[in-house]
């Protein structure tokens, strides 16, 4: 899960433009400040002041709001989409790709012994495992593709504008790369294998059909894996 959000450098906080300081009423109102009586002057500024502080209020809120949407949909140990913001994301894919006829496809990623990192070397080596692969796949696909952890040791990747060829030829890819690059921790590499599957999203179709379709790809191709040990 990628991106930024910058501002312009005369923005305030949460996108609120800055106030200018309550100083000048004349500057405000359009009129001399000589035509106020001191009363009217001191309630004016008053005012100014407690719209100023306000709209700081509101710029705060804005910004905390944004950070507890991110907090949301990001996975609650990795820096990626957890599954209801993934599968959401996978739904909004389908429906551009189905409305301008562009391909799109996802990729099933499960990783193979996970139990044994954990059983060999506690819980805290299986998480930076997994911090481990989602930052491999999160360094290794285009800014448009979407990666989101779907649970436990399960990861998928959503690629625009890839049909089934170029999909299988990724996750080959993504999955070579992760046997390769063991993690680190502890002063120990720890190598992790994974089997992945494809399913290309089709029109009409729906999020739920589509993980469907690439986790049996997926525990089918371990099963053939399996079976020519």
């Amino acid at each position: 899960m990628t991106g930024t959000a910058s501002g312009s450098s005369s923005a305030g906080v949460g996108g609120v433009d800055r106030v200018r300081p309550a100083a000048d009423t004349s500057a405000v109102l359009g009129i001399p400040e000589s035509e106020f009586t001191p009363r009217v002057r001191d309630a004016i500024m008053k005012l100014m002041t407690e719209v100023d502080a306000l709209r700081q209020e509101l710029g705060r809120t804005r910004k905390r709001l944004e950070e507890l949407e991110t907090e949301a949909d990001q996975d609650p140990l990795l820096p990626i989409f957890n599954r209801r913001a993934f599968v959401r994301e996978m739904s909004r894919i389908m429906s551009f790709a189905e409305r301008y006829g562009m391909p799109a496809s996802l990729l099933y990623f499960d990783l193979d012994e996970f139990k044994g990192i954990n059983d060999a070397h506690g819980h805290a080596a299986g998480d930076a495992v997994l911090k481990h692969v989602a930052r491999l796949l999160s360094e290794n696909i285009r800014e448009s593709d979407i990666v989101g952890r779907l649970g436990g040791d399960e990861f998928g990747v959503i690629l625009a504008k890839a049909d089934e060829a170029a999909a299988m030829q990724k996750a080959d890819v993504l999955a070579d790369l992760i046997r390769s690059a063991p993690a680190e921790w502890d002063g120990k590499r720890l190598s992790i294998s994974c089997t992945h599957g494809a399913s290309t999203l089709k029109p009409g179709d729906n999020a739920d059909h589509a993980m469907e379709r690439a986790d049996r790809a997926m525990y089918e191709r371990k099963r053939r894996s399996a079976s020519s040990r």
